[in-house]
Formats: structure tokens, sequence, C-alpha cells
């Protein structure tokens, strides 16, 4: 059987339900969990301790992408699959497993669940407003990409984890936007992308501010097309690279003798 590690990232969690969220992966899916909070409270703390996951808390908000990367690191010596799945239990515990299926089958290097595939099962929808930005991201994201989805930024994905291994020195993004970087450089490696539908119940007391969000995501869009055209060779946008700086994988500070 495949080995797996999932990490769910969270700032601010409400505890009841990211520890009963918790408990439903454990119970469907056969993976070592762990659990990276931002900025933790008390509260939070108090409603994990006896969750069947591992449990990782730093004092400061790093992002998404920053919290899903220490959790990778953490996990990935010890597994064959990683995978994430967004605290607030939007997508639910079978269509997580459904996600990381593919994967820990062989058949796709990334597995991108889905909210907007035409087999997607909605159970409540966003806001009309979070939908049409969501739709005009990922047309815009098809267009300016080597790999076109229906979306990019459904809270779980999976990889293997030498995927991961391969992908992670050419990942800046620390935020919300390391989700399509995530996507658009396994792509520019020639790994194979495979989109997957899933059962999607939306949790409108998210953290995510709308208009903001969409405007980082959209710069973060361009660079992770000029970071993506790049390494897959193009001559052009290598003659206008500029330096990225440190790899978030290096700025993480993730240290084993921690845990």
């Amino acid at each position: 059987m495949t080995s797996v590690g999932l990490v769910v990232p969270a700032f601010r969690p409400d505890p009841e339900t990211l520890a009963a969220y918790v408990e439903e992966l454990d119970e469907e899916l056969d993976a070592r969990i762990r659990i990276e909070v931002d900025d933790p409270d008390p509260a939070v703390e108090e409603a994990l301790q006896d969750v069947p996951a591992e449990v990782n808390a730093v004092d400061t908000r790093g992002g998404k992408g920053a919290a899903i990367t220490r959790g990778f690191e953490a996990l990935v010596d010890g597994v064959e699959v990683l995978g994430f799945a967004d605290a607030d239990g939007s997508t639910p515990a079978p269509s997580v497993g459904d996600v990381l299926a593919p994967v820990e089958s062989g058949d796709a290097d990334l597995a991108v669940g889905s909210r907007r595939h035409p087999d997607s099962d909605i159970r409540s929808h966003q806001t009309i407003t979070r939908r049409r930005m969501g739709d005009a991201f990922a047309r815009v994201a098809g267009r300016l990409l080597d790999v076109e989805l229906y979306d990019y930024q459904c809270g779980a994905k999976a990889l293997s984890s030498d995927t991961w291994r391969a992908v992670r020195p050419h990942i800046y993004e620390s935020g919300f936007a390391w989700d399509i970087e995530l996507v658009a450089m396994t792509a520019a490696l020639g790994r194979s992308v495979r989109e997957v539908p899933v059962t999607w119940v939306d949790k409108p007391d998210s953290t995510v501010s709308p208009l903001p969000t969409a405007l980082e995501l959209g710069r973060a869009l361009l660079r992770s097309r000029h970071r993506a055209k790049r390494l897959a060779g193009s001559r052009l946008h290598s003659a206008l690279a500029d330096p990225d700086g440190t790899a978030l994988v290096d700025r993480t500070g993730y240290d084993p003798a921690d845990d």
C-alpha cells in the first residue's frame, strides 16, 4: 500500500471545525496527518490536543504556501505521496481520497481537486462575486500557463514525493498563490497533471479576503508564467529573468530536529 502524508494548513481556524475535520480525514484515509498552524491561539491548541495528527504551530503568519511547504518537508522522507486539504473542511474526506488516488496509483504526478469541473458535486455555493472572480481567474490562467484546468485554487491537491523534490526549488510564492505556482512548475518540468472533480461545501467564514487576494493572485500568475517559461527553456524568458531571491523551501526554516 502506498504511504501518504497529508498536510492541513490552518490560520486562525475554528477549533471545533478543524478538530472534527481531522477526525473525518483520519477515519477515511490511511494517511499520516500533520496540521500546520500559523499564529495559533490557546483555544486552537487545546482543541487539537487529542486529534489523531501531528501538530506544528508557528507564532507568525507565514502564509498558506509556507505552511504546506513546512508540512511537506516534515513528511517527504517518510511517505510516497504528499497531499494537503484546507482546514475549513470544504473538501470532504472522501473527495480528498479521490484526489490522492491518481497519484497513489501512479496515473498522475500531480492531482488537482476541482470545484469547477463539470462532474463536481457542489453542495453549497460560494457567493456570486467569488464564483465570477474564480471563473475569470481560471480562464486567464488557462491562457497563460501550459496546463489548462477548470480550477487552479481548490484546497485539495496531491503529488508524489518524487515530484515534490523536483519542484520545490522552483516555488517562491508563500501565500494563496502557492497553488498556481505548484501547478505551473510541475507542468514546466514535464510532469503529468490530473484534474479531479470533488464534492464541495462552501464555508462562508473563510479567512480569504476576495479583492486583495484576487489582485495578488493576478500578480502571482504573471510571475508563475514567467518562471515556468524560463524553467521550460524559453530563451526570451531566460533573457528577461530577474533574480528570484531564495526559494520558499529554503525560507521556511524547517528543521527535523524541531519535531
